[in-house]
């Protein structure tokens, strides 16, 4: 069996989705379940238990997903190596991270890695910051701007860029929601909400509610991505959280007021987390350096 099969396979492990895979990695649905036939035929084992609706690793595929890691990371270092060689470093790193880290963080460090290593294509994919580290931990990118959550998975690295602090936000506009957090005294438990889906965001929203020991939140949306959540703060749909970089740099920034409270939010460490075992890979080590420094 070939890389690309492995490849396949992983992804597949992970995603317990024939279209979902076959779209993620560019063949068709046929093509994917051959490939899967092919591996189980050569193990002599069903590797997957599949029917309409759900997908599911056997114990031998499970057994098969470690093996299958191990030799694609294996394929990558080896691939590395043979390029140290190399007076100039060449390849390609994956990165990902929240829109707003986009343009808050990323810049000096791609600015700088840009000009000491000019023939290394880079390749940014953005989206909601709570699901920055499973995107490392899959091998769908090789670095992640993300939060440092509550509990750091012990097979990546983590390297600090900035403690940032939160804040409650409620819109400026003339409504019902500013009319709720202009009182003197807030009734916690009948303003609506905006929040996260999940993450340490989310997480530390939690902690402070519970503080305020009035009941249950009215949770009027969840939603991915603080930009987002700003936004239809600003609209007058309810309170959120966000973090302060996110605020500030938020189009509607205007639009939006922070709100004092007698609880304060636990700040958080932003960093970019890779793994481990990949330290001393040329690429990734070059990138480190342009972070740490």
């Amino acid at each position: 069996m070939d890389i690309k099969s492995l490849q396949l396979f992983l992804h597949l492990a992970n995603s317990l989705h024939f279209s979902k895979t076959a779209q993620a990695m560019h063949v068709s649905p046929s093509t994917l379940s051959r490939c899967i036939q092919r591996i189980e035929d050569e193990l002599g084992a069903a590797l997957l238990i599949r029917d309409n609706r759900s997908v599911v690793l056997t114990e031998a595929g499970l057994l098969f997903k470690q093996y299958a890691l191990q030799q694609v990371e294996q394929w990558a270092l080896l691939k590395r190596s043979i390029n140290q060689t190399k007076t100039e470093l060449e390849g390609e790193i994956n990165l990902y991270c929240s829109v707003t880290a986009a343009y808050s963080h990323l810049p000096p460090i791609i600015e700088r890695f840009r000009r000491l290593h000019p023939k290394v294509e880079i390749k940014l994919s953005t989206g909601d910051s709570a699901v920055a580290i499973e995107q490392v931990l899959q091998h769908k990118v090789d670095f992640a701007i993300t939060a440092y959550p509550d509990t750091f998975p012990a097979r990546l690295h983590f390297i600090q860029l900035a403690e940032i602090p939160l804040s409650i936000i409620g819109p400026t506009t003339p409504c019902a929601v500013t009319q709720q957090i202009n009182m003197a005294n807030i009734d916690w438990k009948n303003v609506p909400f905006i929040l996260p889906e999940h993450g340490p965001v989310r997480r530390r929203f939690d902690s402070w509610y519970r503080q305020l020991k009035s009941g249950k939140p009215f949770i009027y949306a969840k939603v991915a991505g603080h930009e987002a959540l700003i936004s239809m703060v600003a609209l007058g749909c309810g309170v959120g959280i966000a973090p302060d970089v996110v605020i500030e740099n938020s189009p509607v920034r205007e639009r939006v007021q922070s709100l004092l409270t007698a609880t304060r939010l636990q700040s958080f460490d932003l960093g970019v987390c890779c793994h481990k075992t990949r330290l001393n890979e040329p690429l990734i080590s070059a990138f480190i350096s342009c972070v740490e420094s």
